[in-house]
């Protein structure tokens, strides 16, 4: 179905050339499902882009085959080119919400495309978007047509990219990393519909992701990629049951364990090194015996520190709503509310990290920002240090809030892009007349950064000039700034690769065992909530659904609400 040979893709860029593709060779057949899996940076989307000719070809050199049946695509003219991008060769992007229209509706965007691949009338093209959709699994069609990409929830904007990408009836089926902004359980049912459709439509799917769970659900083939080059290729039974390369060993450690409270995770660095002149070498290390060390080391660590005191509850939540108007009615009033937030009481006591679990929508952030005041509670009460929150006038709340701080999901959306790093994080500082002047306070600034793995030189440098992990480390330093007993996690490693996601929750326990702090988590990655958790919230359509250990809620969950939610992980089958 799909050959390429030799591919190297190198961007002009003012230092010279830059080589992000570095001569890698791999086979698609008629029918198969190939995964490309690697960290960010290591190649996998801009490879799919060289296939698709969407790359910049002003300021991309590609060298090497791509040829598709009988057609070599990197010579192709453009005009042919577009009569199989997308009709033919489909792809399904990462973030669909950046890929459709916003100001077109979804039905629209799917019946243009078919209309102008398959030269069809605009009855037959709106009939055709109704029986796509409907195919896809979304609910009531006839609305999701005429509804526009922010009405509608993550998963449905995947589906109508999904039946936009299945609507000229592809032969090779792109999907970059279709499912790793959602929940568990829309990921479960995105990639079974994936699966179905493949099988039905006899397509060959070219998957890409760093999720090694999701992964072997999906795959016949698996070609792992680090930093441009193809280092391990096989089948996915062989790849998972006896890894070869390093880098792979590497990949599948650092997921978060299947046993609760197992230590510190693994990181890349573990098992590898680059030489000078570019050559991965092991370290010899046995990812098995590196658990067993590590959860042994947590175990002692646990034991001897005593961290958590469960006779002081350091934030109690009593009977706390928060609901949000919806308009409606006459000149705008309003007729009904969102429990977004509705009657929920629990406490965390010092020292401990409470997972904070749920699909989307079931109120976990606005919980962490209502706790916050960020947004104000319908009603209820909020202690924090044995003092209501809701009953502190503004220049009081923030006198306390310097004790408890927020890590937010996007670090990059959180940073002002304006301010260097040093700004962002003497500011707070300033804020809130801390040590004496300026240089303390750079000196405080420097002193953080070196705290989170990163360099006092970092200072002068702006957002933009960090990778995704490295501003998360940049976030984490400014919650620290103002010496908080408190911190709300939200989503704060949703969005990283693996190997990245180990580093910051390493860090995040290294820094409450060194610090004695007190964290919310908040995410829907069960995985990562079941490593991190001394206990966890399960909330749904938010309420309550149950509060447990990571053990007892694994192995004997009380609602069908939180048994579906651990179905739906993703696990390496093999």
């Amino acid at each position: 179905m799909l050959q390429i040979e030799n591919l190297i893709i190198q961007f002009k860029t003012h230092s010279g050339l830059f080589e992000a593709v570095k001569n890698i060779s791999v086979k698609i057949q008629k029918g198969q499902t190939l995964v490309i899996v690697g960290e960010s940076g290591s190649g996998k989307s801009v490879t799919a882009l060289a296939i698709m000719r969407l790359l910049d070809e002003q300021r991309t050199l590609i060298q090497g085959r791509i040829q598709f049946q009988d057609i070599e695509l990197t010579s192709l003219p453009e005009k042919e080119m577009q009569a199989i991008r997308g009709n033919r060769i489909a792809m399904i992007f990462q973030e669909p919400m950046t890929s459709l229209n916003p100001v077109i509706t979804c039905g629209k965007q799917v019946s243009e495309a078919i209309k102008l691949h398959r030269k069809i009338d605009k009855k037959q093209a709106y009939q055709e978007t109704l029986n796509l959709f409907a195919e896809v699994q979304l609910p009531r069609p006839e609305a999701i047509f005429n509804s526009y990409p922010h009405q509608l929830s993550g998963g449905q904007r995947q589906r109508v990219m999904i039946a936009m990408a299945l609507s000229c009836n592809p032969e090779l089926l792109i999907a970059d990393e279709p499912t790793t902004a959602l929940d568990v359980t829309v990921q479960k049912t995105i990639i079974d519909l994936l699966l179905k459709l493949k099988q039905e439509r006899k397509m060959s799917l070219l998957f890409i992701s760093h999720d090694l769970g999701v992964v072997s659900q999906i795959a016949d083939e698996v070609l792992v990629m680090y930093k441009g080059q193809a280092v391990e290729q096989a089948s996915a039974k062989s790849l998972f049951t006896n890894p070869q390369h390093p880098y792979t060993q590497a990949l599948l450690a650092c997921r978060p364990s299947a046993n609760p409270g197992s230590g510190k995770l693994p990181v890349i660095s573990d098992f590898m090194h680059v030489t000078a002149d570019g050559k991965i070498v092991s370290t010899g290390l046995n990812p098995n015996e590196f658990e067993k060390q590590s959860s042994e080391a947590q175990l002692k660590g646990h034991k001897d520190n005593g961290l958590i005191n469960k006779d002081f509850p350091i934030l109690e939540v009593n009977n706390l709503s928060t609901w949000f108007p919806i308009q409606g009615g006459w000149f705008g009033s309003s007729k009904q509310v969102v429990k977004a937030v509705n009657d929920v009481s629990f406490k965390v006591y010092a020292g401990e990290t409470l997972g904070l679990v749920g699909e989307s929508g079931s109120g976990k952030t606005t919980l962490g920002r209502s706790i916050l005041r960020l947004i104000e509670p319908t009603a209820g009460q909020i202690l924090f240090d044995g003092q209501d929150l809701r009953k502190l006038n503004q220049t009081e709340l923030r006198g306390v809030r310097r004790h408890l701080q927020i890590i937010f999901q996007d670090p990059y959306s959180s940073l002002n892009p304006r301010l260097t790093v040093g700004q962002s994080l003497t500011e707070p500082m300033q804020v809130h007349q801390l040590y004496h002047n300026d240089v303390q306070r750079r000196e405080k600034a420097a002193e953080l950064l070196e705290r989170v793995n990163l360099l006092p030189e970092h200072l002068n440098r702006y957002p933009h000039e960090f990778s995704g992990g490295q501003r998360q480390r940049i976030v984490i330093a400014r919650a620290l700034a103002l010496q908080p007993k408190f911190i709300i996690c939200d989503e704060s490693v949703s969005a990283l690769d693996v190997s990245v996601q180990a580093q910051i929750l390493n860090l995040l326990q290294e820094l409450q065992q060194d610090l004695g702090l007190t964290y919310i988590f908040i995410s829907h990655d069960l995985s990562v909530i079941r490593h991190i958790s001394d206990r966890v919230m399960v909330l749904n359509k938010g309420q309550i659904e149950e509060i447990a250990t990571p053990e007892e809620l694994y192995q004997q969950p009380k609602s069908a609400y939180t048994q579906k939610l651990i179905n739906a992980i993703p696990r390496i089958i093999y």
